[in-house]
């Protein structure tokens, strides 16, 4: 089932999605001090591309400095990526197919807006942090 919703999910609304957290990635990276910023756009941009059968969990050793890189990180990037994914979000609810993916649109905006501290995990291993 996590397939099937994944390829509709990649066909309806995380290609764009993807190409969007690149693009943000991108510019983040053109500045020495934006390139963390840049690195975990890419990371949230693999999991909008793919997002059914991951979550995020918070990790307990992000400190202060993830707090403050959150605070830059929603001024440059993350309210606009957000917005991406509540237009989204209400364009797939308004058709009954389109209501799950419309959902997990709305689960990614948190991600989305505070991505520092964050770990992205297969949802059979909560706990297990990813290699990417």
């Amino acid at each position: 089932m996590k397939t099937i919703l994944n390829v509709i999910w990649l066909v309806l609304s995380g290609f764009w999605l993807f190409l969007g957290y690149v693009l943000a990635g991108l510019i983040l990276c053109i500045t020495i001090i934006g390139i963390p910023f840049g690195i975990a756009a890419f990371r949230i941009g693999v999991y909008a591309l793919w997002p059914f059968g991951y979550t995020t969990v918070e990790r307990r050793d992000a400190g202060a400095p993830s707090c403050v890189g959150n605070v830059l990180w929603l001024v440059l990037a993350g309210w606009w990526l957000a917005l991406g994914h509540i237009t989204t979000g209400i364009a797939l609810c308004l058709t009954i197919i389109g209501i799950p993916l419309g959902i997990a649109n709305f689960k990614l905006i948190p991600v989305s807006l505070l991505p520092l501290g964050r770990d992205i995990v297969r949802t059979d291993q909560p706990f297990a942090r990813t290699s990417w």
